[in-house]
């Protein structure tokens, strides 16, 4: 897949979400880790087209599983190979070189039906439980307006627009938690 996102823009952006994080806090000293540490077998996240451009796909940490697109839920407009990851080392990961995902837990980009890009907590069932989505805990306001900020330069992409146009048409939009919106 040929993303519009350069890999500096790719590198911005990890700077950016390396200086916040959902709580002044380590979350994770909340669960645990649980969303490094589950026990799930196929627990790990997609990359964004382009963003495996910042690994070597050498790291220790990771294991990569490439597959065709085509084979999984991903928008029509996606062809090629996407790559997901594993997390061999959690909670040691070098959290400087974290995964996007792995930096927007628990907030999810949702558009809107009438177009508007806000932030929701992660709507999916999980394997673990997440005491910041569970109890819905005030996250820090400068990690969510970060990654706001993300998501509305990373949807200038066409192809991943087209994904969070996609999950977004998935949802229910009674029963989501808004997090953030930008009128």
């Amino acid at each position: 897949m040929k993303t519009t996102i350069r890999k500096r823009t790719y590198q911005a952006i990890y700077r950016l979400l390396g200086s916040v994080n959902p709580l002044e806090s380590d979350c994770g000293q909340l669960c645990g880790s649980a969303c490094c540490v589950s026990t799930e077998a196929n627990m790990g996240i997609y990359l964004l087209p382009g963003e495996e451009k910042l690994y070597t796909r050498q790291e220790t940490w990771l294991r990569w599983d490439v597959d065709d697109v085509e084979n999984y839920d991903f928008p029509d407009s996606w062809h090629g190979k996407i790559y997901f990851v594993h997390c061999l080392n959690a909670p040691l990961c070098p959290r400087e070189l974290r995964p996007l995902q792995c930096r927007f837990f628990p907030l999810a980009p949702h558009l809107e039906s009438d177009g508007k890009l806000v932030l929701i907590l992660y709507p999916s069932e999980l394997p673990y439980s997440c005491p910041l989505i569970r109890d819905k805990m005030p996250l820090s306001p400068r990690y969510i307006k970060a990654v706001h900020t993300v998501w509305r330069r990373l949807i200038q992409d066409p192809l991943i627009f087209d994904l969070i146009r996609y999950d977004s048409s998935m949802r229910s939009d009674k029963n989501l938690i808004r997090v953030y919106a930008i009128p």
